[in-house]
């Protein structure tokens, strides 16, 4: 039996920390191993639990979330996937989380099950974002490519692309998943697995969130 997935929940209110530990704590892979107020307890208890997943408020007494995800997505010795959860459906939060290397942005009034479904897919090693989200992201990254003079220089990798990672790298930039991919391509899914493996490490990403927005910044996707 695998272990369970070890969750860290960050919120600044009592009563809902203790609804997503109830959430979380009653699904039989998850474990929630600690929770924090602030900012600055998140980093410390980052570092103390290593945990698998982080759920993360924004708005937090003496730093918000924004900065506490950059702090401990910069510590090397913590491994943890981020998930942004707020109320507010913000750009300025969602592109600053992204760049700050968070994996996920989840708002409150989504349901009980599209939490426990984002800590299993960031625990999976894959970033989560609606659809909707999906779609400003790619809007947000993509428009100064085509933006003439303004575009930054197109990214060089070392190890270009194949035609069939081009078109992997495409399609999760739709935000569509392994098994979608698969369907659209006529590929086995395990042959997704293995392009999103090479996509990721081409770019240096740790997730398909990171991927596609340093893909599409540098002009790839």
């Amino acid at each position: 039996m695998n272990d369970p997935i070890r969750v860290l929940i960050v919120d600044d209110h009592a009563m809902l920390r203790a609804g997503f530990r109830t959430i979380l704590d009653s699904q039989h892979d998850i474990s929630v191993v600690g929770e924090a107020s602030t900012g600055a307890d998140a980093v410390a208890q980052a570092s103390a639990l290593n945990p698998d997943v982080i759920s993360m408020d924004v708005q937090m007494p003496d730093m918000d979330g924004i900065e506490a995800t950059r702090r401990i997505v910069a510590d090397t010795d913590v491994h943890s996937a981020i998930a942004i959860v707020t109320t507010f459906d913000r750009d300025d939060y969602l592109f600053s989380a992204l760049d700050a290397g968070a994996s996920g942005f989840l708002l409150k009034n989504s349901g009980p099950e599209d939490l426990v479904a984002a800590v299993r897919v960031l625990a999976a090693g894959d970033g989560m974002l609606a659809p909707e989200v999906t779609r400003r992201v790619v809007q947000r990254y993509a428009a100064p490519v085509s933006a003439g003079a303004d575009a930054p220089a197109r990214l060089e990798l070392a190890d270009p692309f194949t035609d069939r990672e081009a078109e992997v790298l495409a399609l999760m930039a739709e935000a569509m998943s392994n098994a979608e991919i698969a369907a659209r391509l006529f590929i086995g899914e395990a042959t997704v697995k293995t392009h999103v493996s090479r996509i990721l490490q081409k770019l240096g990403a740790r997730d398909r969130v990171q991927a596609v927005v340093r893909a599409l910044r540098g002009g790839l996707a």
